[in-house]
């Protein structure tokens, strides 16, 4: 399974930033990213279902 990492920007949009095979590891990305820029990120997965939605 293949977990996508996405940001939205200040107009509510969502744009793609990395895909990472392991959701742990894509947890640990999206959530320092969210930290570091104050964004809304979220994980999906291949069929578009949302996993996680973290904001910083």
């Amino acid at each position: 399974m293949s977990v996508n990492i996405e940001w939205q920007d200040q107009h509510g949009r969502w744009h793609h930033l990395q895909s990472k095979q392991n959701q742990t590891d894509a947890y640990r990305v999206a959530m320092r990213r969210a930290e570091s820029t104050g964004k809304r990120h979220r994980l999906v997965d291949d069929s578009g279902r949302l996993l996680e939605l973290l904001d910083s």
